[in-house]
């Protein structure tokens, strides 16, 4: 229901108003304004794990754009604007108004939450458990895919769930849950020189601000193959990328060993398998901002390992394996010497999770003869805790 405040003007009427003479003067128009407030937005949640809550901004008007923080400050239409659900783990108060057109924006609609979690305490989680006793979906109230053409000059043709939109064929499944209990995305070659695969998020349907995000994944390694585990903003849909922020947890190319020459930033020393981890951003994209981790001992990427994030405020950190032993920390210091540079990591919103496997491209090159297809990425689980 909307509220509506009326404003009624003073009316001036002629001295002649009421004189049906042809010499007397007219009257002035009698107007009425009406300015409309939209009606403020509902919260709704729904429970993740161990006392972390999923909280949704619902409109009470279709069309109207939702503006929160959770700092316990009053939104206005500046604030961010909402876009996903979000995880609450930490004590928090949800603000949040809503705007529609050129109506004045709603009252507040207000929640405390204090869920007092212990930190390292596991929050929410995909396990990819299937006891279906054949392949299935990925669970569709989390992940949805980014279909068609790949980007960075990338050859592959991102393919939906069980898509028969050529070239992409269920013959050829491109992401599913195994018997196995593990997501598989896999990159085909359904026909010489077409290539598919899959990207899948969690843009609209699931997101966090802080906490520590880990996969445990199993990578594939080939000339080509460009396997990730990643994160954007939530305002990616209205600021664009690279303004929303993005944040690599996992990320590497090609066969054991060694990038192309020239396309690392750090520069890995003797022939050691690697993971690299980065940060982009408004003013530092490309390879600006990026740190190698080498496997040491023999050990590949092409094995089990668990990569992971810490994002607290004004910091990012990433590890292989071992959270105590970060490898790489990135703060808003990190971008003192890079002209036009812009932290877009604590601005408010939220982010969401991105897995997928990327063939070709401007950083590993064209696959080639080589290349073994399919070429799959294993995730056993997707996890975050409390800080």
């Amino acid at each position: 229901m909307r509220v509506r405040a009326t404003i009624w003007p003073v009316v001036l009427l002629s001295g002649s108003l009421f004189c049906g003479c042809s010499g007397g003067g007219a009257a002035s128009a009698s107007t009425t304004t009406s300015a409309t407030q939209t009606t403020a937005p509902t919260i709704s949640t729904a429970n993740a794990q161990n006392g972390a809550v999923i909280v949704t901004l619902v409109p009470s008007e279709s069309g109207s754009l939702i503006y929160y923080t959770v700092d316990g400050t009053t939104p206005t239409t500046s604030s961010t604007r909402y876009v996903a659900p979000f995880l609450v783990s930490s004590n928090v108060t949800v603000k949040a108004i809503a705007q529609m057109g050129s109506e004045t924006a709603s009252s507040v609609t207000s929640q405390d939450f204090n869920v007092n979690i212990p930190s390292d305490t596991l929050v929410w989680s995909d396990e990819f458990e299937n006891s279906t006793g054949a392949n299935a979906q990925p669970n569709p109230a989390v992940w949805k895919y980014l279909t068609g053409a790949d980007v960075n000059s990338s050859v592959d043709i991102h393919c939906a769930y069980n898509s028969s939109a050529s070239p992409c064929d269920p013959a050829y499944p491109n992401s599913f849950v195994g018997t196995d209990g593990f997501l598989h995305i896999v990159a085909q070659q359904p026909s010489s020189g077409v290539y598919t695969s899959a990207r899948m998020q969690t843009q609209g349907l699931f997101s966090f601000q802080y906490g520590r995000l880990e996969a445990r994944i199993w990578v594939p390694e080939g000339q080509g193959i460009w396997p990730a585990f990643w994160l954007e903003g939530n305002n990616a849909s209205t600021a664009g990328w690279p303004a929303c922020g993005e944040m690599d947890v996992m990320e590497r190319i090609n066969s054991a060993g060694l990038p192309p020459v020239g396309t690392q930033s750090n520069p890995l020393p003797g022939t050691s398998d690697w993971n690299e981890g980065s940060i982009h951003g408004t003013g530092f994209t490309g390879g600006k901002l990026g740190m190698t981790y080498d496997f040491t001992g023999g050990a590949t990427a092409a094995g089990w390992h668990t990569y992971g994030m810490i994002k607290t405020p004004n910091s990012i950190a990433y590890y292989v394996d071992d959270p105590t032993h970060p490898y790489a920390t990135f703060t808003p210091s990190s971008l003192n010497n890079l002209s036009g540079a812009v932290w877009p990591f604590d601005s408010g919103q939220s982010n969401f999770i991105i897995l997928n496997i990327a063939i070709g491209g401007n950083w590993p090159g064209p696959p080639n003869s080589t290349t073994p297809f399919p070429s799959t990425l294993l995730v056993d689980y997707v996890r975050i805790y409390t800080n």
